[in-house]
């Protein structure tokens, strides 16, 4: 039955003149059929052929396309105790609109007053401040005089001791002739004595030229008297001068002294002063903080810390808010192997859960109930599930997204790639391999430009 012997059955023996070859052999179906799988062969060869869009896919998920348009948690900047909500799940509130209001759990912020008085503390310390300034100008003015009063101090004794010093001259010229005069007495004498000797002069003249002698001497001692008197003046004078010079160095140092320790004990008043300010200032804020408020328009999705009398700590999320103006965008993860296939700005095609899509993702032109999207940003490093982050946004060119789609639900996007025969796809597809690299358009035609 096989046909491998030299002898053919076939042509020899007629099947037909048997019972069961008549049953088999006259039965028109499977010669239909036969048509149909040959049909349905050529059918398939010219499909192996037809064009396939090679594509990435991935899942996602609705976000939207700027972080300050995404839900958010509000939380309190200091620990506190909840005392009442103005708001409920749901509700619709603007910008700077009360959410809710907390009380300290902190004994140092228990006072009511505690702005006021740390008011009335830099009020005091402020005085302060004037009164030390005011001092540190009466001790400047103190020096000033000071000053002052040792120039006109140093010039007068300079003024005793230039008189001095010309006293000096004067008594030592007046010593100088008395000197003089006495020589002039002593000749007189020996002359009147030794004629009084020869008998010529009289004993009368020589007794009257010896007291003027006497007297001669007697004014040469007062001189000489006066004149070493005028130099202990000037001696006194230099003294003088040298005594007004440390005395007033002195009374200067001690105002200089006294002005910088004024000055320091203002700067330390100051110092306080700006540290009260800056309590003052931390506790205003501190009392703003004790009213939660909205930092958007938006609706108050979830309570996160429910009841009254709660309290919480410093960076617990409270209460979550959704914006109500936001951009839609889709966030989806592709393997690392598909990543160099990606660019910014190429079309994408997405089907979000909700919305029954027939989807042929090789035939994009014939799929239903997908929207179009284009890349707007490609994560530069890996995300927690081993894939890379890429950001999509609405293609102005296609159809809008549908209004109803809220933020967190699903999407599954479609990346299409180049265009290949279906057999190559589920040769490529058997074998593991990725989908062909290929650039945009426009770095195609740098690259070139490159070349040539």
């Amino acid at each position: 039955m096989l046909n491998i012997s030299n002898n053919q059955l076939h042509k020899t023996i007629d099947l037909k003149d048997y019972k069961s070859g008549k049953d088999i052999m006259s039965i028109k179906y499977y010669k239909y059929f036969n048509r149909f799988l040959l049909s349905g062969a050529i059918i398939l060869l010219i499909v192996l052929f037809l064009p396939w869009t090679q594509n990435i896919t991935g899942q996602g998920t609705v976000t939207t396309l700027k972080p300050n348009q995404r839900p958010q948690t509000l939380q309190s900047q200091i620990p506190g105790r909840i005392e009442e909500w103005f708001v409920q799940e749901g509700d619709f509130v603007k910008r700077g609109d009360t959410i809710l209001r907390i009380s300290e759990v902190k004994s140092d912020y228990f006072d009511d007053k505690l702005v006021e008085r740390t008011n009335e503390q830099i009020q005091a310390k402020s005085s302060a401040v004037t009164a030390y300034k005011g001092k540190v100008g009466a001790l400047n003015n103190q020096v000033s005089a000071l000053y002052k009063e040792q120039k006109l101090k140093i010039q007068q004794t300079q003024n005793k001791l230039l008189q001095s010093r010309l006293k000096v001259k004067s008594d030592s010229i007046d010593l100088e002739a008395a000197k003089t005069n006495i020589e002039i007495a002593e000749r007189q004498f020996n002359r009147i004595q030794t004629l009084q000797n020869e008998g010529l002069k009289a004993v009368k003249d020589v007794e009257e030229k010896r007291l003027k002698l006497q007297e001669t001497q007697a004014k040469l001692i007062s001189q000489e008297n006066k004149y070493l008197a005028s130099k202990n003046q000037v001696i006194n004078a230099q003294i003088e001068l040298s005594r007004i010079g440390a005395q007033y160095a002195d009374k200067i140092s001690k105002a200089q002294s006294d002005k910088f320790t004024a000055q320091s004990s203002g700067f330390d008043a100051k110092a306080q002063v700006t540290k009260l300010e800056n309590a003052y200032s931390n506790y205003k804020k501190r009392n703003s903080l004790l009213y939660v408020t909205s930092p958007q328009n938006g609706y108050i999705n979830k309570a996160l810390t429910g009841g009254i009398g709660v309290t919480f700590k410093e960076g617990e999320e409270l209460v979550g808010i959704m914006p109500s103006q936001y951009d839609l965008a889709v966030e989806t993860f592709v393997r690392p192997i598909d990543l160099p296939l990606l660019h910014v700005d190429e079309k994408v095609r997405v089907q979000f859960d909700g919305w029954p899509a027939i989807v042929f993702s090789g035939w994009p032109n014939v799929s239903y109930g997908t929207y179009g999207a284009k890349v707007v940003a490609i994560e530069r490093f890996i995300s927690d599930n081993g894939k890379y982050r890429v950001l999509l946004a609405p293609d102005e060119t296609d159809h809008k997204w549908p209004e109803a789609i809220r933020v967190g639900s699903g999407a599954k996007t479609i990346a299409l790639l180049e265009d290949v025969p279906i057999w190559f796809e589920l040769w490529r597809q058997i074998n593991s391999f990725p989908p062909n690299y290929y650039q945009p358009e426009g770095n195609k035609s740098s690259s070139k430009k490159n070349k040539k």
